[in-house]
């Protein structure tokens, strides 16, 4: 009961985060957190284009991804699971990129900037791989470095759950923005190695990947 009240709080956390993304068209988000940014950087076309990649792209890999993690799912639609699996390998390859990218140019200088910049190499890193090994059928690795990669992508999620308490915390945007760079993440990597040590995901997870077919 406990592992599916928590398998459903991230998923409609994953859900309304990654939807969160629409808000920057249907809505002005300059007031917000482009109000941060300086408007030369608003203005420049390269930087727009990561940060749109970024936050799109970054929204379907939480809009996917915890569905990976469906063990219905991924036992009576295989196939499913593969081309759901080939979406998010897909949305957070491009998003990570694009995040290293505009990562270089985070408010507040070198300590934000190598906080996102380290993030989106584990994000891409991690998936890369989790990707490699399914293709290889090293099934049990492949769900291994899936959990961090999800684990990586959730932090769209707790940034924003952090941030606002942060800033009331610190009483400023700066500060508070310094240590979510880290905290958004690093407490994820540490969560996703004692699901896996911990043996709390299910063995009859990483059994019925055997069925699935590697990915194309």
């Amino acid at each position: 009961m406990l592992k599916k009240g928590l398998y459903l709080l991230v998923a409609v956390l994953a859900v309304l985060i990654g939807l969160y993304p629409a808000a920057y068209v249907l809505t002005d988000m300059k007031q917000g957190f482009l109000g941060s940014k300086p408007a030369a950087l608003t203005a420049n076309t390269f930087w727009n284009v990561g940060f749109y990649t970024h936050i799109g792209f970054g929204g379907g890999a939480l809009l996917t991804g915890w569905l990976q993690f469906n063990k219905r799912l991924l036992r009576r639609k295989p196939l499913w699971h593969r081309r759901i699996g080939n979406v998010y390998v897909v949305s957070v390859l491009l998003s990570a990129i694009a995040g290293i990218g505009i990562g270089v140019f985070a408010t507040g200088g070198l300590i934000p900037a190598t906080g996102f910049v380290s993030l989106g190499v584990i994000w891409f890193t991690t998936t890369f791989l989790a990707y490699i090994r399914i293709r290889q059928r090293r099934v049990e690795a492949h769900q291994q470095l899936m959990v961090y990669s999800y684990a990586a992508t959730f932090a769209g999620v707790t940034l924003r759950l952090q941030l606002p308490l942060l800033i009331m915390l610190f009483g400023g945007f700066a500060p508070a923005y310094a240590l979510v760079a880290w905290s958004c993440w690093l407490p994820n990597l540490v969560v996703a190695w004692w699901l896996i040590q911990s043996g709390i995901l299910s063995p009859s997870l990483s059994a019925s990947h055997a069925d699935v077919p590697a990915h194309q």
